[in-house]
Formats: C-alpha cells, structure tokens, sequence
C-alpha cells in the first residue's frame, strides 16, 4: 500500500471491503445532524410510503463515509503532520443507499497542488452499492495534507 506522498496524478485506489450502512448507522447520524426526515428513520412508514420500500441514508452519511474509506487505502506517512478536509468541488448523490445495503468506495488522484501549508490533492471518489453495483455517490474531494516538518 502506497502512502499519500508516493501517489501519482492517475493512480486509483479501491477500498477493500465493502461497508455496511446499518439503520444504527443512519439513526445516529440524524441524532448528531438533526436531519429526522421520514425517509430515514421510520420504517413502517417507508414500507408503504417510499418508492424505496425501506429507510435510506442520509446523502452526507455517505460522503462523510469517504474518509474512513480513504484512510483504507492509502498507508501513514511520516511525512504528512495531519490531514485536512478542504472542500468539495461537486458532489452528486445518483442512487440512494438503502438501510442494510453496502458500499464500497473508488478514489483516483487527479492533481496534486504545492500550498504554502502543504500539499492540495484533488481526488475524484466514488461510492457503489453493493446491491446494483451502481454508483451512489460521485464527487471530486479536497484534501490538504500539512507536510510534517
């Protein structure tokens, strides 16, 4: 497994299992954003009322899923003092990620900036669902890696 610094503009990565969103999961999450929407949490509801027949997960729970999944494929590096989230350039939710599916995420770096704080990686993720292996999420994410002195 390569560390970040040993990337190259190109190089794709996959995360290696896949990751079950549990309704725990998307429970907690409402709790901590204050998201409480139907469509999320009340599975009698959904069963009758949804046209996805079950809960789903909020768009952000799957995006903010992405740095674990990042952290999963690409080794520490002496090198780099921290890592820093630093925007989102497009994000686009294509298919909802139902309770008790699945992902698994896809990163391929797409440019890397000097800054004066460190590097700028620009790298584009997907999320796929286990159940269709379609995509649930694209985006094209920012991270700052603040070079250890």
């Amino acid at each position: 497994m390569k560390t970040l610094i040993d990337l190259a503009v190109g190089d794709t990565l996959e995360q290696p299992k896949w990751l079950e969103v549990t309704q725990e999961m998307i429970n907690q999450f409402a709790n901590a954003t204050g998201d409480h929407q139907w469509i999320h949490l009340d599975e009698e509801r959904c069963k009758v009322e949804s046209p996805f027949k079950t809960t789903i997960a909020h768009g952000f729970l799957t995006a903010s899923l992405m740095p674990k999944a990042f952290e999963e494929v690409v080794a520490p590096s002496d090198k780099i003092a921290s890592m820093i989230n630093y925007g989102i350039d497009k994000l686009r939710f294509l298919e909802p990620v139902k309770s008790g599916d699945a992902v698994k995420y896809h990163f391929e770096l797409k440019e890397v900036t000097e800054k004066p704080q460190g590097k700028l990686y620009k790298v584009e993720g997907s999320c796929k669902l286990r159940s269709s292996g379609n995509p649930a999420l694209v985006g094209s994410f920012l991270m700052l890696a603040i070079i250890a002195p």
